[in-house]
Protein backbone atom coordinates (compact mmCIF):
# COMPACT_ATOMS: atom_id res chain seq x y z
CA UNK A 1 0.00 0.00 0.00
CA UNK A 2 1.06 3.21 -1.14
CA UNK A 3 1.57 6.24 1.94
CA UNK A 4 1.00 9.80 1.27
CA UNK A 5 4.77 12.27 1.86
CA UNK A 6 3.21 13.75 4.88
CA UNK A 7 2.46 10.39 6.50
CA UNK A 8 6.29 9.51 5.36
CA UNK A 9 7.43 12.40 6.87
CA UNK A 10 5.72 11.95 9.96
CA UNK A 11 3.23 15.09 9.34
CA UNK A 12 0.06 14.66 11.68
CA UNK A 13 -3.43 15.51 9.57
CA UNK A 14 -3.89 18.59 12.94
CA UNK A 15 -0.12 19.88 12.16
CA UNK A 16 -0.86 20.07 8.48
CA UNK A 17 -4.10 21.72 9.51
CA UNK A 18 -1.64 24.03 11.78
CA UNK A 19 0.20 24.83 8.79
CA UNK A 20 -2.85 25.65 6.13
CA UNK A 21 -4.19 28.10 9.09
CA UNK A 22 -0.96 29.95 9.77
CA UNK A 23 0.51 30.72 5.77
CA UNK A 24 -3.46 31.64 5.12
CA UNK A 25 -2.36 34.25 8.03
CA UNK A 26 0.65 35.35 5.74
CA UNK A 27 -0.16 38.04 3.40
CA UNK A 28 0.58 38.01 -0.57
CA UNK A 29 3.30 37.80 -2.21
CA UNK A 30 5.35 36.26 1.10
CA UNK A 31 2.42 33.55 1.05
CA UNK A 32 3.82 32.22 -1.41
CA UNK A 33 7.21 32.13 -0.66
CA UNK A 34 5.66 30.47 3.01
CA UNK A 35 3.96 27.93 0.88
CA UNK A 36 7.29 27.18 -1.34
CA UNK A 37 9.54 27.01 1.70
CA UNK A 38 6.61 24.53 3.41
CA UNK A 39 6.64 22.36 0.29
CA UNK A 40 10.52 22.04 -0.19
CA UNK A 41 10.59 21.25 3.80
CA UNK A 42 7.60 18.45 4.06
CA UNK A 43 6.50 17.70 0.99
CA UNK A 44 10.06 17.01 -1.20
CA UNK A 45 9.58 20.12 -3.25
CA UNK A 46 6.10 18.54 -5.16
CA UNK A 47 3.43 21.53 -6.05
CA UNK A 48 1.04 18.84 -7.15
CA UNK A 49 0.86 17.39 -3.69
CA UNK A 50 0.37 20.56 -2.03
CA UNK A 51 -2.48 20.98 -4.01
CA UNK A 52 -3.73 17.43 -3.17
CA UNK A 53 -2.99 17.81 0.33
CA UNK A 54 -3.29 21.51 1.39
CA UNK A 55 -5.53 22.64 -1.66
CA UNK A 56 -2.84 25.04 -2.66
CA UNK A 57 -3.12 26.53 -6.09
CA UNK A 58 -0.20 24.68 -7.36
CA UNK A 59 1.30 27.13 -10.03
CA UNK A 60 1.76 29.95 -6.99
CA UNK A 61 3.44 27.09 -4.83
CA UNK A 62 5.77 26.85 -7.87
CA UNK A 63 6.46 30.60 -8.50
CA UNK A 64 6.85 30.43 -4.19
CA UNK A 65 9.29 27.42 -4.39
CA UNK A 66 11.51 29.94 -7.62
CA UNK A 67 11.08 33.18 -5.34
CA UNK A 68 11.91 31.33 -2.15
CA UNK A 69 15.25 29.76 -3.78
CA UNK A 70 16.19 33.03 -5.48
CA UNK A 71 15.01 35.59 -3.17
CA UNK A 72 13.68 37.31 -5.76
CA UNK A 73 9.68 38.10 -5.02
CA UNK A 74 7.49 38.54 -8.21
CA UNK A 75 5.50 41.36 -8.85
CA UNK A 76 2.18 40.71 -10.63
CA UNK A 77 0.75 43.96 -12.74
CA UNK A 78 -3.23 43.09 -12.96
CA UNK A 79 -3.47 46.16 -14.64
CA UNK A 80 -2.07 45.21 -18.00
CA UNK A 81 -4.18 42.25 -18.07
CA UNK A 82 -6.83 43.45 -19.74
CA UNK A 83 -7.71 43.30 -23.25
CA UNK A 84 -7.88 46.80 -24.93
CA UNK A 85 -11.38 47.69 -26.04
CA UNK A 86 -11.83 48.56 -29.52
CA UNK A 87 -12.06 52.25 -28.99
CA UNK A 88 -8.30 52.16 -27.59
CA UNK A 89 -7.09 50.27 -30.59
CA UNK A 90 -8.69 52.19 -33.08
CA UNK A 91 -9.33 56.08 -32.10
CA UNK A 92 -10.36 56.84 -35.61
CA UNK A 93 -13.36 53.82 -35.63
CA UNK A 94 -14.24 55.87 -32.60
CA UNK A 95 -14.65 59.30 -34.98
CA UNK A 96 -16.44 57.88 -37.92
CA UNK A 97 -19.19 56.50 -35.14
CA UNK A 98 -19.46 59.41 -33.74
CA UNK A 99 -19.98 61.15 -37.11
CA UNK A 100 -22.16 58.56 -38.68
CA UNK A 101 -24.44 59.09 -35.22
CA UNK A 102 -24.91 62.71 -34.85
CA UNK A 103 -27.33 63.71 -37.13
CA UNK A 104 -29.70 60.91 -36.31
CA UNK A 105 -29.14 61.56 -32.29
CA UNK A 106 -31.59 63.47 -30.10
CA UNK A 107 -31.11 64.64 -26.47
CA UNK A 108 -33.92 63.32 -24.25
CA UNK A 109 -37.22 65.59 -24.52
CA UNK A 110 -37.49 66.67 -20.69
CA UNK A 111 -33.53 66.96 -20.92
CA UNK A 112 -33.18 65.19 -17.39
CA UNK A 113 -30.19 63.71 -18.58
CA UNK A 114 -26.83 63.86 -21.05
CA UNK A 115 -28.13 60.74 -22.92
CA UNK A 116 -28.79 60.82 -26.74
CA UNK A 117 -30.83 58.87 -28.04
CA UNK A 118 -31.42 57.64 -31.43
CA UNK A 119 -33.27 55.35 -34.06
CA UNK A 120 -30.54 53.57 -35.56
CA UNK A 121 -29.13 50.18 -34.46
CA UNK A 122 -25.87 48.71 -34.50
CA UNK A 123 -26.04 46.97 -37.74
CA UNK A 124 -27.20 50.00 -39.82
CA UNK A 125 -24.13 51.65 -37.86
CA UNK A 126 -22.10 48.63 -39.48
CA UNK A 127 -23.56 49.16 -42.66
CA UNK A 128 -22.80 53.01 -42.53
CA UNK A 129 -19.10 52.12 -41.54
CA UNK A 130 -18.59 49.67 -44.44
CA UNK A 131 -20.34 52.27 -47.45
CA UNK A 132 -18.05 55.16 -45.52
CA UNK A 133 -14.73 52.84 -46.70
CA UNK A 134 -14.00 50.27 -44.09
CA UNK A 135 -13.41 46.88 -44.59
CA UNK A 136 -15.09 43.84 -42.82
CA UNK A 137 -12.03 42.56 -41.69
CA UNK A 138 -11.20 45.76 -39.78
CA UNK A 139 -14.57 46.55 -37.98
CA UNK A 140 -15.57 44.87 -34.88
CA UNK A 141 -18.47 42.72 -34.89
CA UNK A 142 -22.10 44.58 -34.80
CA UNK A 143 -22.36 43.54 -30.86
CA UNK A 144 -19.09 45.14 -30.31
CA UNK A 145 -20.43 48.23 -32.11
CA UNK A 146 -23.37 47.95 -29.70
CA UNK A 147 -21.70 48.25 -26.67
CA UNK A 148 -19.34 51.06 -28.26
CA UNK A 149 -22.56 52.87 -28.48
CA UNK A 150 -23.72 52.32 -24.97
CA UNK A 151 -20.44 53.28 -23.89
CA UNK A 152 -20.14 56.58 -25.52
CA UNK A 153 -23.59 56.93 -24.04
CA UNK A 154 -26.17 56.49 -27.20
CA UNK A 155 -29.08 54.51 -25.84
CA UNK A 156 -30.34 52.85 -28.79
CA UNK A 157 -34.36 52.60 -28.50
CA UNK A 158 -37.16 50.97 -30.19
CA UNK A 159 -38.45 53.12 -33.18
CA UNK A 160 -42.43 53.21 -32.35
CA UNK A 161 -44.39 51.97 -35.18
CA UNK A 162 -46.95 53.83 -36.55
CA UNK A 163 -50.28 52.89 -35.08
CA UNK A 164 -52.87 52.07 -37.62
CA UNK A 165 -56.28 53.70 -37.25
CA UNK A 166 -59.12 51.38 -36.74
CA UNK A 167 -61.94 51.92 -39.20
CA UNK A 168 -64.61 53.74 -37.08
CA UNK A 169 -67.92 51.48 -37.61
CA UNK A 170 -71.27 53.45 -38.72
CA UNK A 171 -73.65 52.92 -36.20
CA UNK A 172 -76.93 52.23 -37.80
CA UNK A 173 -79.93 54.27 -36.81
CA UNK A 174 -81.90 52.57 -34.64
CA UNK A 175 -85.13 51.55 -37.07
CA UNK A 176 -88.16 50.79 -35.66
CA UNK A 177 -89.26 48.08 -37.83
CA UNK A 178 -92.74 46.18 -36.93
CA UNK A 179 -92.18 42.12 -36.98
CA UNK A 180 -94.51 40.01 -39.05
Amino acid sequence: MKTSILNRNGITPEIAGLITRLVTLIPWPARRQAMGDVVLTILDGKPRVAENEFGWNRSAVALGIKEYESGIVCVNDLTERHKPKSEEKYPELLASIRKIMEPHSQAEPRLRTTLLYTNMTAQSVYNALLAEGWSEESLPAVRTISNILNRQKYRLRTVQKTKVEKKQQKQMPSSTTSGK
